[in-house]
């Protein structure tokens, strides 16, 4: 075991880094063996299988062609929640998980809200806030019908009620009023593509990532339009978005009528959040 986490290390750091490779480690070894990270430093001198050896060993050379490891293990953790994911959902970002926290935190007291997830991929947005808040009717929107799958399962596995939609959002018309509506849609710039890691660009979901950089906020503004159609009197719509549109996109929505647009930084500071409210029934 010793000897195998040295490999780990030695192969992994110069790719990864040494944070990341550390997180890779130990979700790879919960994967297979169910050890948390106090279990790995309990188990260093343990002598591992032949078998153990070599399913490592495929997880390594996956690992190397820049293979993300949730998709490998099928898994991944979000609001202290395991959500499956494919190849056709994104994998949640910490991110995410930030503003999950923001909205639960602000609507904590309310009960029975009634929400929108929009773009929602692997249903984490909508199935963290069924589970964090007080009764709440959530709804969840893909135009992916493969990410509804898996969203449906894990819905399932988390014994959460969420209704699915499959609709695309630009021929969609909402019939129901909701006390909120939330979405992370696509919002990185197709400039942007040359900085990304290859982990991304070449096992994620190009479509649920990327907009044009002639249209950056085309998501956000029809979004926005189906906010102001369908949330009810008071409102809020919450976005994850893009820190270079911040202020671009905070314009939009006061030109548009909402209240009170505030961009919210996340725990780097970056401008990655937007809410504002709605103030006509």
């Amino acid at each position: 075991m010793r000897e195998t986490l040295k490999k780990l290390r030695d192969t992994l750091r110069p790719i990864y880094g040494v944070g990341e490779t550390q997180a890779i480690i130990r979700i790879m070894f919960h994967y297979l063996k169910g050890w948390d990270t106090v279990d790995i430093l309990i188990h260093e001198s343990d002598e591992l299988s032949p078998f153990m050896k070599s399913e490592i060993d495929k997880i390594l050379s996956r690992l190397l062609n820049h293979e993300p490891i949730q998709y490998i293990t099928g898994e991944a953790r979000f609001n202290g929640l395991i959500f499956k994911v494919t190849p056709d959902v994104l994998i949640p970002r910490p991110e995410t998980d930030e503003l999950v926290d923001i909205i639960s935190t602000e609507n904590s007291d309310a009960e029975d809200l009634r929400i929108l997830d929009i773009a929602t991929g692997s249903g984490c947005i909508a199935i963290a806030l069924a589970r964090t808040l007080k009764f709440p009717h959530v709804s969840a929107l893909d135009v992916s019908e493969k990410a509804l799958k898996v969203a449906e399962e894990n819905a399932r596995n988390l014994k959460t009620d969420i209704k699915f939609i499959h609709a695309d959002i630009f021929k969609w018309e909402p019939d129901n009023k909701y006390d909120i509506i939330v979405s992370n849609p696509p919002y990185i710039d197709e400039s942007e593509k040359n900085a990304m890691e290859r982990n991304v660009l070449d096992y994620e979901p190009a479509s649920a990532l990327f907009v044009p950089d002639d249209n950056p906020l085309v998501f956000y503004k029809r979004i926005a339009q189906i906010a102001k159609d369908s949330l009810a009197a008071h409102g809020i719509l919450y976005f994850e978005i893009n820190p270079r549109h911040a202020e671009e996109l905070s314009s939009y929505l006061t030109s548009e009528g909402f209240d009170n647009a505030e961009v919210i930084r996340d725990s780097f500071g970056k401008q990655r959040f937007i809410k504002a409210y709605h103030n006509e029934g």
